[in-house]
């Protein structure tokens, strides 16, 4: 039976591959929130934590830009109501500035493992501006995926603004690449968006599916 992995088991499996995770938690109180912007600095995200909710931006199940103390809590209470409604937990990140990068990876049917980059937003949909290799790849193969997407002009600075740290980007390739081909459970792993800047990349949602539950 296919599943979607919960949200601590995604966690646990990006790091046990050493793949970065923007600093984030799940947290039960506005107090709570408050706390985890001190420590880490605003601004910072609320969303709602659900496997089983794919779009929850479109229900308002994501919270932007929260620049304060009093935006905070403000957020707070906006979401935790709709968190009650959908019985879901409340996850808060940093929220980080950069590139959007879309990574993912499949147990295909016919060729079995296989990953894939391409920018992410409105550029996946829209231009399914996307790279795939068979698993495992190589370091040479991810610096081939990210250079040969039409896109790869705004990953290195276009016009002036911020290049994506491409070294990071290929270290999250590689790894999901080990991944994939090691846990065997494992049916999909989709990274988006990843946000990269010239200093780091890092996943800010994951959403894997597998069969039979967790393994690992």
């Amino acid at each position: 039976m296919t599943m979607i992995v919960s949200f601590e088991e995604s966690k646990k499996l990006l790091f046990r591959h050493k793949i970065p995770v923007v600093k984030e938690g799940i947290i039960k109180s506005s107090p709570a929130g408050l706390d985890f912007a001190k420590k880490n600095g605003y601004p910072v995200v609320l969303k709602i934590s659900s496997p089983n909710i794919l779009h929850k931006t479109d229900i308002g199940g994501v919270i932007l830009d929260i620049q304060d103390e009093q935006s905070l809590s403000s957020a707070w209470d906006k979401i935790s109501k709709l968190a009650k409604n959908k019985k879901t937990d409340i996850l808060i990140q940093k929220q980080e500035q950069g590139i959007e990068v879309i990574i993912g990876a499949k147990r295909d049917k016919v060729f079995g493992p296989v990953v894939m980059f391409g920018l992410g937003g409105i550029f996946t949909e829209v231009l399914k501006d996307v790279s795939f290799r068979l698993a495992p790849i190589t370091k040479k193969e991810a610096k081939e995926m990210i250079k040969e997407i039409k896109g790869f002009k705004i990953l290195k600075g276009y016009r002036g603004q911020e290049p994506a740290n491409l070294p990071k980007l290929e270290e999250i390739l590689l790894c999901l690449s080990n991944l994939i081909t090691k846990e065997k459970n494992i049916k999909e792993v989709d990274l988006n968006p990843v946000i990269a800047d010239s200093k780091k990349a890092l996943i800010v949602d994951a959403k894997i599916t597998n069969e039979d539950g967790p393994r690992w």
